[in-house]
């Protein structure tokens, strides 16, 4: 237009509505320029489609990217990843109980029950074992029935593995409350923290546990079968231990936070906290 209507630039970016700095300015590439961003969001939620945005970055900078907060957002906007947010809904104000915090490992257990169907419509339920020393989960149990006599073994092969806890916190469901689980945690001289009922809260490091698992496996996937469902859970609870990022623990998993020493013997593996 310039040369063709022999008019100045500055005129022909006023007819066009043209900024007359975007001449000069070279065109950025923005797709190979975010390509690595692009590559490693990828590559992230392609296992685990469920992490917000800032689960993701900062597990990425754990792995080392330098990338700042503001570049992987607008990536992660732009890739239309960013999850829609959930309102909290407005609850009855309640006289809180006090919920302690474990400060070492094997202090506290928390265990507690979840219930899901499979795709045909079968129910199934996992028993979930986490320690709150560390946020660690020890065990995801799953099963068409889990009753008292299976819920005891479970917790023996736990003492085997991890050592015996002082106290296990739990809510007042029949297998807890059973006879055959009280005599074992008697004859182990475990104590047993009954939450009182209707007050989850009490309860809630396990709780949160339960959301997580519910929406990045449960809610994520289809399954066929029991085993597809123990063979998830127990990738989950790896990923979750070793990988997953914590809020609450300062961002790191919870094997970083208060790792377990274990230590080989002849016959068997001895786990020092």
């Amino acid at each position: 237009m310039v040369s063709e209507h022999c008019i100045s630039r500055n005129k022909a970016c006023q007819i066009v509505g043209f900024s007359r700095s975007a001449l000069y300015k070279p065109t950025v590439d923005w797709a190979a320029k975010d390509a690595p961003v692009i590559a490693a969001l990828n590559e992230m939620v392609s296992k685990r489609s469920r992490w917000g945005f800032w689960k993701c970055f900062h597990r990425l900078r754990e792995d080392g990217h330098e990338w700042n907060h503001k570049k992987v957002h607008r990536v992660y906007c732009a890739m239309k990843l960013n999850l829609q947010r959930k309102a909290k809904k407005r609850v009855i104000t309640r006289e809180r109980q006090p919920l302690g915090t474990a400060m070492e490992l094997n202090s506290i257990w928390a265990l507690d029950f979840m219930r899901d169907t499979m795709y045909d419509g079968k129910p199934f339920r996992t028993l979930n074992v986490i320690d709150e020393g560390n946020r660690e989960a020890l065990r995801i149990e799953c099963g068409t029935s889990i009753p008292s006599g299976r819920l005891v073994r479970v917790m023996d092969q736990l003492i085997e593995v991890y050592g015996k806890p002082q106290a296990i916190r739990m809510d007042n469901g029949p297998e807890m409350t059973s006879q055959g689980f009280m005599d074992w945690a008697e004859r182990h001289g475990v104590k047993l923290l009954f939450i009182q009922p209707g007050k989850p809260n009490q309860n809630a490091f396990i709780e949160r546990f339960n959301k997580s698992f519910r929406v990045e496996v449960l809610d994520a996937n289809l399954f066929n079968s029991i085993s597809e469902v123990q063979m998830a859970a127990d990738e989950w609870l790896m990923d979750y231990n070793e990988y997953r990022p914590h809020e609450s623990l300062g961002d790191v998993p919870p094997v970083a936070f208060l790792p377990r020493v274990f230590e080989r013997n002849d016959s068997s593996f001895k786990l020092s906290t």
